[in-house]
């Protein structure tokens, strides 16, 4: 890979991630190694199907300076190789939980994609005892030894997952609500993808808000406020399809690969993304908005994926919904119950294990 095929992959994350008013140049600035801050970022489960290229990614952005690969096993090999590319940061690779703590000392950004992947058949739900045990385990480690960073929640199912994350934090006394972020990027992503070709308009331009949860109903895009405007008349019909699709997509990915895989290459991108975003904001450039599932009062629910300011200190402001369509207030009202159940099933295993 060249350097200047680096610079672009650099390019189009910046240009894909959170959305700024600042101007080309100062963005340019913003992003130049050398004016960059050291910044530490840690992936658990760095040897997986979405570690592997995550831990690429981060390794090709210039904000991050330093990048910790832990996995129980096979980092050494995935840090080995991507270390030797000509870019900023420093990678180190760990294994077995004896190493966890170095890992983490240190970290501004931790993301954890740690877990095992759906299968066929498989729901999300099918997942939550074996991640669930996962992910108590880290985040007690990361409570220990990075008390202060950023968590960028990837493993599923993401709307049990935080709410677990939080539970921990709560019991070591390090919980910022802040700081605790379930990844939804993907939802973003396929969105926008979707909505771009549907709405025949330039992909990059496209901008579509996702509220909810992160799993089947509780993802809700609100394509209302899709920007910009279609250029094609999109029909209720054509505005549910998207829905669908969008909140299937990591099905089609599971069917597609016909037992072999999912959303890992996808998935990888969205956290590559979200992670570029929360360096951001540590950085001081303004006006960064995502999408993220998060501690929230905007409905009743305790946490909830919305657009968000991000800062330096993580979670500046959470942003209100916006008008919706009546079709989007039905699929809110839809989608509370299962979100709701998600979020008290990751509290219980947290408070009984």
């Amino acid at each position: 890979m060249t350097s200047s095929m680096i610079r672009s992959i650099s390019s189009a994350l910046r240009r894909s991630g959170a959305s700024s008013s600042s101007s080309s140049h100062l963005l340019n600035r913003s992003f130049s190694s050398s004016a960059s801050p050291e910044r530490k970022v840690a992936v658990l489960g760095a040897a997986g199907g979405i570690g592997q290229p995550l831990a690429l990614l981060m390794k090709l952005n210039p904000l991050v300076s330093s990048l910790a690969l832990y996995d129980i096993a096979g980092t050494p090999g995935v840090a080995a190789d991507v270390s030797h590319i000509n870019t900023r940061a420093e990678v180190k690779g760990y294994m077995t939980e004896e190493q966890l703590g170095q890992a983490l000392e240190g970290s501004d950004v931790v993301v954890i994609p740690a877990g095992v992947p759906r299968k066929p058949g498989m729901t999300r739900d099918d997942l939550f005892n074996i991640n669930a045990g996962i992910v108590k385990s880290l985040c007690t480690a990361i409570a220990k030894y990075c008390p202060n960073a950023i968590v960028n929640m990837i493993s599923n199912p993401v709307n049990s997952t935080v709410p677990i994350a939080a539970e921990v934090f709560k019991k070591a006394g390090t919980y910022d609500e802040r700081k605790l972020f379930g990844v939804t990027t993907l939802d973003v992503v396929r969105a926008k993808t979707f909505y771009a070709g549907k709405a025949n308009v330039p992909v990059a331009d496209v901008n579509v808000p996702v509220v909810g949860g992160h799993a089947g109903v509780t993802i809700l895009p609100l394509f209302s406020q899709a920007t910009p405007a279609s250029n094609a008349s999109l029909s209720d019909e054509d505005i549910k399809a998207l829905t669908k699709r969008t909140q299937d997509g990591g099905t089609e990915v599971v069917e597609a690969k016909a037992g072999k895989g999912s959303a890992t290459l996808s998935m990888a991108y969205a956290g590559a993304i979200f992670a570029d975003a929360c360096l951001k904001g540590l950085n001081g450039v303004p006006d960064v908005v995502e999408c993220s599932f998060v501690q929230s009062s905007i409905t009743e629910l305790p946490f909830f994926a919305s657009k968000v300011r991000l800062g330096k200190n993580g979670v500046e402001e959470v942003l209100g919904l916006g008008p919706l369509s009546d079709y989007e207030k039905e699929g809110l009202e839809n989608l509370k119950a299962e979100l709701k159940s998600s979020i008290e099933k990751g509290i219980k295993f947290a408070k009984e294990n």
